[in-house]
C-alpha cells in the first residue's frame, strides 16, 4: 500500500502514474518528473491518493518545478513548435508525402550545441528524407532525426476520441498494443462493417481484445441460440444474448412470449442446439 498521483505533459494528455514520495502536489501544481533525457515538467492532474497497490514499481517525483525549470519547459516548447513549422516547410518544399505528428526537443544539459530534435512522422511507404535532414539540421541548428510511426502509434501520439466518446484508449492508460483479429469482433456479434469496428487509426479497436474475454467466458457457460432450456417462466427455445446483461432471451413455448432470464437461472441446454426443432 502506498500513494500514488497522476500527471501529464500536455493538457487532456496521456497520464502517468508516479510515486509523489515526500512531495504532496495539488492539481494544478508544475512537477519535475524523471525521464531518459532527465527531469522534465509536467502538470499533476490527480492530487496523491492511498492505493491499495504496491508503489515499489512506480517512479518517483523528483521535485517541484521552480522558476528556472518553468523557463526552461517554455523554452522547449517554443523549440518545438518552431521546429514543426519549419519542417512542415521544407516538407511541401521537398514534395514529400509525409504528415508530421509529433515534435520532441531535448537541450544540450551543458548550454553547448547540442541539442536534439525529434519528428515523428507518418507516411504510405518508406521516405528517403536525407535531404531533408540535412535541410532541417542546418534551419534549426541541431541535430536532427526522424521517426516514422504506425498508424497505432500515431493514433496513440496526436491522441483524439473515439467511437464511445472518450478519449481513446491508447492515449490514456494502454501501455502496450496487443494483437486484434476479426474473430473477437464476430465472438461479440458486431457488424463485420470496418467503420463499425475500427478505431482513429483506421485498424480494429483496441476495445475488442480486453472486452474478448468476456464474451468467451459467456459463451462456454451459456446455453447456444437455438437450445431447448428450463427457465423459472416454463421450457422454451435460446433466441438471444445479452453478454452485459449476463442474460439470455428465451421464447417460451406456452405462448410465444419472449423472457429475458439471468444465465444462473437457466437450466439446459436440454437438447443440443443442432437438431431440428419446428418452430412453435
Amino acid at each position: 500500500m502506498g500513494m500514488l498521483c497522476a500527471v501529464s505533459f500536455n493538457r487532456y494528455g496521456r497520464l502517468f502514474y508516479l510515486d509523489p514520495g515526500e512531495f504532496r502536489p495539488s492539481v494544478g501544481d508544475r512537477v519535475l518528473v524523471p525521464t531518459d533525457d532527465g527531469a522534465e515538467v509536467a502538470e499533476c492532474v490527480w492530487a496523491p491518493q492511498w492505493v491499495s497497490e504496491d508503489t515499489d514499481g512506480f517512479p518517483k517525483i523528483v521535485g517541484m518545478a521552480v522558476d528556472e525549470d518553468l523557463r526552461r519547459d517554455e523554452t522547449l516548447r517554443k523549440r518545438k513548435a518552431e521546429a514543426k513549422v519549419a519542417a512542415k516547410k521544407l516538407i511541401k518544399a521537398h514534395e514529400l508525402p509525409m504528415k508530421v505528428v509529433a515534435v520532441d526537443h531535448v537541450l544540450d544539459p551543458a548550454g553547448g550545441n547540442g541539442d536534439r530534435t525529434t519528428i515523428y512522422f507518418t507516411a504510405p511507404h518508406r521516405v528517403d528524407f536525407r535531404s531533408l535532414v540535412r535541410d532541417l539540421g542546418a534551419t534549426l541548428h541541431c541535430r536532427v532525426e526522424l521517426r516514422q510511426l504506425s498508424a497505432r502509434d500515431s493514433a496513440r501520439v496526436q491522441g483524439g476520441i473515439g467511437s464511445c466518446g472518450r478519449d481513446l484508449c491508447c492515449a490514456t492508460f494502454l501501455t502496450d498494443f496487443e494483437p486484434v483479429t476479426i474473430r473477437m469482433a464476430k465472438d461479440q456479434d458486431l457488424p463485420l462493417n470496418p467503420l463499425r469496428i475500427s478505431g482513429a487509426c483506421g485498424r480494429l479497436m483496441c476495445c475488442l481484445k480486453y472486452e474478448h474475454p468476456l464474451y468467451a467466458t459467456f459463451a462456454a457457460s451459456a446455453p447456444a441460440i437455438g437450445s431447448r432450456v428450463s427457465t423459472p417462466e416454463g421450457d422454451g427455445r435460446v433466441v438471444g444474448h445479452s453478454v452485459p446483461k449476463d442474460s439470455v432471451t428465451v421464447r417460451l413455448d406456452s405462448d410465444g412470449s419472449r423472457c429475458s432470464c439471468s444465465r444462473a437461472s437457466v437450466c439446459g441446454p436440454r437438447q443440443a442446439h443442432d437438431e431440428r426443432y419446428p418452430e412453435s
